[in-house]
């Protein structure tokens, strides 16, 4: 790759960030705390230093491949110059693949917060990954027939092996790092949207199903994600919104009822006030991409 790398894929209808690759041979890009709203892949080819994320700090060496969920706080504080790639993908950029096939990586790469939060990449497997980056620099770069599900391809691909080396070299929490109570709580919430955004909207909601008060959810939704927990919920059911406007021909009517909302206007005034476009405008500006 050249030195210069940095391509994107943005969303058509917001001109948010979709798929992003880059290179990097400088420190300043982590230096200060980041808090992405999208997936993040840092893969460290040269230097060391320590990441720190959360409540816990780990030291790193060359060849170390970092997953960061979306808005998990991280910073790095380096003693050498580091170089590397990065790869950020936005949770929309996979929806159109089914959920049940990207459990298994977000399980392992990203689920647990306690857990070190990245991989070594033996010599073994530089190879695969470098070829992978190359595949993903010559396609994003060219588009053509089915880029996008190419794309997505390689990066399953990059995400399955890394999952698997995570899987041999850590089959257990980090030492010495404490299970925290607000950690648990988090966990818990990010199980129960995922099993009920479709019925539940409201903080109220899950704040009786984990047994815990509304004041304790926001707190946790502030310092996880920077954002309210309703925010939080409402995001969750845009994706499958945008899922359902995408992959299927489902009228708005019945999408709406499906993700628990009888009113179809209402629920068309929802997505616009998340999306900043109707339902019909967002199914026929992606039809259009997808084409």
């Amino acid at each position: 790759m050249s030195s210069q790398t940095n391509l994107s894929m943005l969303n058509q209808t917001d001109g948010s960030l979709l798929f992003k690759l880059f290179k990097f041979e400088e420190n300043c890009f982590f230096g200060q705390v980041q808090r992405n709203n999208y997936f993040t892949l840092i893969w460290v080819k040269e230097g060391f230093g320590k990441v720190k994320t959360g409540f816990s700090e780990f030291d790193f060496n060359a060849n170390t491949l970092f997953a960061f969920a979306p808005f998990q706080p991280f910073v790095f504080s380096t003693e050498s110059v580091i170089k590397g790639v990065v790869i950020n993908f936005h949770p929309e950029f996979m929806f159109v693949h089914q959920q049940e096939k990207e459990k298994a990586f977000k399980e392992v790469l990203y689920n647990n917060s306690n857990q070190s939060p990245f991989v070594a990449i033996d010599n073994s497997s530089v190879t695969a990954f470098d070829m992978l980056c190359e595949n993903i620099e010559a396609e994003i770069q060219n588009p053509s027939l089915a880029q996008h599900d190419l794309l997505v391809a390689y990066l399953r691909i990059f995400l399955i092996n890394a999952s698997r080396l995570k899987i041999e070299q850590q089959p257990t929490t980090a030492p010495g790092v404490k299970e925290n109570k607000e950690h648990h709580i988090l966990q818990k919430l990010k199980d129960a949207i995922e099993a009920n955004f479709r019925a539940k909207h409201s903080p109220g909601d899950y704040a009786a199903m984990l047994y815990v008060t509304t004041k304790t959810l926001a707190k946790v939704s502030k310092s996880h994600y920077n954002k309210t927990l309703s925010n939080v919920i409402n995001e969750r059911i845009i994706i499958e919104a945008k899922r359902e406007l995408y992959l299927t021909n489902k009228a708005v009517k019945e999408i709406a009822y499906e993700l628990g909302y009888e009113d179809e206007y209402y629920f068309s005034r929802f997505f616009k006030v998340n999306t900043n476009v109707s339902p019909q405008k967002y199914r026929e500006t992606v039809a259009y991409a997808r084409a």
